[in-house]
């Protein structure tokens, strides 16, 4: 067993987060990683879409058994809770959710923090075993006084140490370094793990998740050295039987091999996709039109050219419709390390077994 600040501070068997990953339903996912003894989250990023229609809102519907034509984005949100609580009754597993907070999601994220809040507050079990909240994408300091009193153990992310300092003024419970490594949406300046979470740890005093490049035992004994006190993982653990994504997703990360990922504009901002046909579209169409993102000029989703935004729509449909040609997939730089397809409880006790191991045998590694 490896215990750190993050178990302690969370009730927690293993240092592991679970990332928050979207557009789509990570209920099923949640639940696994609750249920082997780390954090899962569910995610809230796709919701934002059920405003507009089209595929996400009715598969995020339907995960839950709701009417995709009927279930406000809020109800669907807390179906999935439920959902979660329920699978996670035997084992009392620790979980939690992810919120987009960057200005384009405010509004939404308004209604999914005040729901979460809610939610905890109407159900004592609910309260004992929700327990996390991870919001990313855009300043925490404007969310304190509505989820300080909420009492949730409060996670922010963070591309930077001038953002991770401003955690700190927001009393944020941890901050999350997010590196360049990571899967989908990635921050502006191309900083990588190992230059911006040491950087963070000696910046703060909050403790500190490193995000980015993160998938085995060997990644988590690097963080833990770097000072963090654990890890949040997407990528390995979107290729797990557990996981909600769909199959062709899985199975692009699976066979992407070396240099396997490439960073684009997207929705909310810079995108990091698994090369493929979509992906290379959306490399031509950021040079053409929002070249600043190579360029490290952040923007904002007024400042994206609208043929990428319905270009990056399209190719999530081929993902989940099973269209391989025209799919897009999103992993981290991970992707090229992913190599099998364990059941998340595999996968953690592994990753744990392993890394023991690891810092067992470090010392005979030194001369």
């Amino acid at each position: 067993m490896i215990e750190t600040k993050l178990t302690d501070m969370i009730g927690i068997e293993h240092p592991i987060i679970q990332a928050g990953m979207g557009p789509m339903s990570t209920n099923d996912l949640c639940a696994a990683v609750a249920n082997a003894g780390a954090v899962g989250l569910v995610s809230s990023s796709g919701l934002a879409s059920m405003v507009i229609g089209g595929f996400i809102g009715d598969a995020l519907a339907k995960s839950v058994g709701a009417d995709p034509e009927k279930a406000t984005p809020i109800e669907i949100l807390k179906k999935s809770y439920y959902k979660v609580l329920a699978a996670t009754k035997e084992s009392k597993g620790i979980f939690g959710v992810n919120c987009m907070v960057s200005e384009e999601m405010r509004g939404i994220a308004e209604d999914i923090i005040k729901a979460t809040i809610e939610v905890r507050d109407e159900d004592p079990e609910m309260k004992r075993r929700f327990k996390v909240l991870v919001t990313s994408a855009g300043d925490p300091l404007p969310w304190t006084e509505t989820v300080k009193p909420s009492g949730i153990k409060w996670f922010h992310v963070v591309p930077s140490v001038r953002a991770a300092k401003r955690c700190e003024k927001a009393e944020v419970d941890g901050i999350i370094a997010s590196g360049h490594e990571g899967g989908y949406h990635i921050a502006w300046e191309p900083l990588h793990t190992m230059t911006l979470l040491p950087a963070v740890v000696d910046a703060v005093e909050t403790p500190v998740i490193g995000c980015g490049g993160f998938c085995d035992s060997k990644t988590l004994v690097a963080a833990l050295a770097l000072g963090a006190c654990g890890v949040q993982m997407g990528s390995r653990f979107l290729v797990t039987k557990d996981s909600d994504f769909p199959d062709l997703w899985k199975k692009k990360v699976l066979e992407s091999g070396d240099r396997a990922t490439m960073a684009v504009r997207g929705f909310v901002g810079p995108a990091r996709l698994v090369k493929g046909a979509i992906c290379t579209r959306l490399g031509e169409l950021t040079i053409k039109h929002n070249p600043e993102l190579y360029l490290g000029k952040a923007g904002d989703i007024f400042s994206a050219d609208p043929e990428l935004l319905v270009t990056e729509a399209e190719g999530l449909a081929g993902a989940y419709s099973g269209d391989e040609e025209n799919a897009l997939t999103a992993a981290g730089e991970t992707a090229q390390r992913i190599n099998d397809m364990p059941t998340v409880k595999e996968l953690i006790d592994r990753i744990i077994g392993e890394a023991e191991g690891i810092m067992k045998n470090l010392p005979k590694k030194i001369k």
